[in-house]
């Protein structure tokens, strides 16, 4: 269970820029890319939105930076009202957003309503290497139109859960903060969400 309900609600009790920061880069583009549980909340997702979105795709993340207890910080994608993001999901057509959960197996749990896309990141992550499973669990499905990747334009977008076993062979360290080093299968991950992502465009 969230500590809290809503971003309204943690903004009463928790500190922006000690406890937690927001961060966004906005582009005139058709694809957003957002971790609403960066930072200490879910490790390297934020870094993971930072790299595909690069200078194409609007970014956007959450982040907690306490130095411990940052799942308080956590609010559920489907309750998920922190302004900015809010309004960048709205302005994009589609929604690419990235999470991390506890499995330790190395996999990919996606969900979402975008079923073109899906299909093309199913396709193009196999290819390069990484298992990925079309997720059927309650809360990774990613399905609720009020999730904020489905809360885009058009109104369907994608969810990528990255397993802790995953994540810790993405860095060198995952809980460690800055500087984290990245791993060639951190980059091969972004190649392949950014292949798909650039052929959607053409």
């Amino acid at each position: 269970m969230d500590t809290y309900a809503s971003y309204t609600e943690l903004a009463v009790h928790e500190r922006k820029g000690k406890d937690y920061l927001v961060l966004s880069r906005e582009k005139d583009s058709k694809f957003a890319i957002m971790a609403p549980h960066g930072g200490g909340i879910e490790p390297g997702t934020a870094s993971v939105v930072d790299a595909i979105a690069g200078d194409e795709y609007a970014f956007y993340a959450f982040k907690g930076i306490k130095r411990n207890g940052n799942r308080v910080l956590h609010i559920s994608s489907s309750r998920f009202d922190e302004p900015q993001g809010v309004d960048t999901s709205k302005h994009a057509l589609a929604v690419i957003a990235v999470h991390g959960c506890r499995d330790k197996r190395s996999v990919v749990f996606i969900g979402g309503k975008n079923k073109p896309l899906i299909a093309n990141m199913i396709a193009a992550l196999k290819k390069a290497g990484f298992e990925v499973e079309n997720s059927q669990r309650s809360g990774l499905r990613g399905i609720n139109p009020k999730n904020i990747c489905n809360r885009c334009l058009g109104g369907e977008g994608v969810q990528l859960e990255l397993s802790r076993g995953l994540r810790e062979r993405m860095f060198d360290h995952l809980d460690h903060r800055s500087p984290r080093v990245k791993t060639d299968l951190f980059d091969r991950f972004i190649t392949a969400v950014r292949d798909v992502l650039n052929t959607a465009l053409r």
